[in-house]
């Protein structure tokens, strides 16, 4: 028959274990996600500039679509409030509908202020100078980044282009360094497509704010004759430069049930990117921040094309834990 100190015992290591147990639990629920998922404004575009017979959506309802999606960060463009970028008033009321949503802004996708890489000293110091509002408008948001473009003249040699977009780059990441700012390059066409000369962009540009966003679906080196660099070696030439963005283009999926990806399509194809093998890419070069939707296709309406995306994301990721 135990005596009280053996039922003492006992019941000490039988706390003990539930109380092992419980902690083990607590800390499995909590290990986090193995990427998190955001929304890229680009995807609204038609809404936004209401056209294509999609329902009109004003830029301030942006952060409310993305919470209605049960996306907690935003990737704002630029040509949505172009014109706001120093009005304080409207920034405030940004910041309002974020707080509101619950949500954060992340970064600003920068178009149509010149190009860091052009050859003209002075319109190139111009593109940086155009682009500090922005990085004003991204720091008063609480973004991490603004996302820029690498573009310079395509008539002049591979490596002189490299050297200007460097130049650009580099002076605007000094500025950026002021306001505690990345400097992310998408590939965005042409030579700016290419992983070998982009990743020689950043290496040239010396910087430690100077990074690449990369597309998934902006391989594209050539539209016109359809000329593509590789996308799976390109994003993974890009993965040591990525800061804190990945952009998941998608165009348009398969409108049956069940996955919505698979493992043996064809490279070279934005219509049939393996999404499987590119997150695989991003994940184990040790990427752990978020993923960005940005669907841009044509067979499904916007809404219908983000949500689909954000499924397939969520649904390879499953796969990976």
């Amino acid at each position: 028959m135990p005596n009280r100190r053996d039922v003492l015992k006992f019941a000490t290591s039988a706390a003990t274990a539930a109380l092992v147990g419980k902690s083990a639990t607590t800390v499995f629920a909590a290990e986090e996600p193995a990427f998190k998922i955001s929304l890229a404004e680009w995807s609204l575009n038609k809404r936004i500039f209401k056209k294509g017979g999609e329902e009109p959506l004003e830029h301030l309802d942006f952060c409310k679509v993305a919470r209605g999606f049960g996306i907690d960060g935003v990737e704002y463009v630029n040509q949505m409030f172009a014109d706001k970028a120093e009005d304080k008033a409207y920034l405030g009321e940004m910041i309002k509908r974020q707080d509101g949503e619950g949500v954060k802004g992340l970064l600003i996708m920068c178009d149509r202020e010149g190009n860091l890489g052009d050859s003209d000293d002075a319109k190139r110091h111009k593109t940086v100078e155009n682009h500090l509002k922005w990085l004003d408008a991204a720091a008063t948001l609480g973004c991490h980044s603004i996302r820029v473009n690498a573009a310079s003249d395509a008539k002049l040699p591979a490596d002189e282009q490299m050297r200007l977009a460097a130049d650009g780059l580099h002076a605007l990441c000094v500025e950026a360094q002021k306001r505690n700012l990345f400097v992310v390059v998408e590939n965005h066409g042409g030579l700016s497509s290419n992983g070998q000369w982009l990743t020689g962009v950043m290496k040239a540009a010396d910087h430690p704010l100077v990074g690449i966003l990369p597309d998934f679906g902006n391989f594209y080196t050539n539209r016109d004759t359809g000329e593509l660099y590789n996308p799976y070696k390109g994003l993974r030439e890009f993965m040591p430069w990525v800061k804190k963005a990945v952009s998941a283009k998608a165009y348009n999926w398969d409108t049956g049930a069940g996955k919505y990806f698979t493992e043996d399509l064809r490279e070279g194809r934005e219509m049939t990117l393996d999404f499987k093998r590119l997150i695989e890419i991003v994940v184990k070069a040790g990427y752990k921040g978020y993923i960005g939707i940005e669907f841009e296709g044509d067979l499904q309406d916007e809404m219908t094309g983000i949500r689909r995306t954000k499924e397939v994301l969520e649904e390879i990721r499953s796969s990976l834990t």
